[in-house]
């Protein structure tokens, strides 16, 4: 292989490199930043090829939010199956962030051609926290939360990613129509999600039927690390959607 052509491969960055504690603690300071309000974010350094938008277009939003992306195979995987759709990792561990970071750059540039991989990208952040200080009212249409820490302890119960502030947080950023999707292999925290997100007025939980013809669904449950893992090792995916209702 010659010279120019090795320059013209691009290696996608190793997984080995970047590793980090399976969770982190939200709650902790973590010198994050963040806009004031949703108008205050620029976008244009993680969608360049989207930011500014083109004159003859109207601008673009993010749609579809992955909480807790860890190494990004959700959103890569999202991707080609939502070309027209801007999709966004946040994460709060800073060797993850910057690994899904750069498998996307790299991506790109290998899809260069077709301009693949530029609608997604990844965001350090704390969605407990600053969720609205990113989003607008009923902006996204779908909210992913993938094997979340489960935080088995009672008294980390309030640390837990869904929780009846937090399901009122969600509901405003979701726009009617829109689902949260939430997978976990812990059957208590499975149940958790499922109490507390029944008991909001404004979601309603899909039928068996309606998840089994969602492809997101199929996505969710065979793309994610943690996904491929409790597969091989034999474990069972518990699986929960719900449906934004009209106010």
């Amino acid at each position: 292989m010659s010279s120019e052509i090795m320059e013209d491969v691009v290696q996608l960055p190793q997984k080995k490199f970047f590793r980090q504690r399976a969770h982190a603690n939200p709650f902790s300071d973590h010198d994050l930043e963040y806009p004031a309000s949703p108008g205050d974010m620029d976008w244009s350094p993680l969608y360049p090829a989207y930011f500014p938008p083109p004159a003859e277009g109207s601008q673009r939003q993010v749609e579809v939010v992955d909480i807790g992306c860890g190494y990004g195979g959700l959103l890569m995987e999202l991707a080609p199956e939502f070309p027209d759709k801007l999709m966004l990792g946040m994460e709060i561990r800073v060797q993850v962030t910057q690994y899904v970071h750069e498998k996307i750059l790299a991506l790109r540039k290998q899809h260069k051609e077709t301009g693949g991989y530029n609608n997604i990208a990844v965001l350090r952040g704390n969605a407990m926290k600053f969720l609205p200080n990113f989003f607008e009212k009923g902006q996204l249409s779908k909210m992913f939360f993938c094997f979340p820490d489960p935080h088995f302890k009672s008294r980390k119960h309030k640390a837990r990613i869904i929780t009846s502030t937090l399901s009122a947080e969600y509901a405003y950023v979701l726009r009617p129509g829109g689902i949260i999707y939430t997978i976990t292999d812990v059957r208590d925290l499975h149940d958790w999600m499922v109490k507390h997100l029944d008991a909001h007025p404004s979601f309603q939980r899909l039928t068996k039927e309606e998840e089994g013809e969602d492809v997101c669904v199929r996505i969710m449950s065979e793309a994610t690390e943690e996904g491929k893992k409790v597969g091989r090792n034999g474990g069972e995916k518990f699986v929960a959607c719900y449906r934004r209702l009209e106010d």
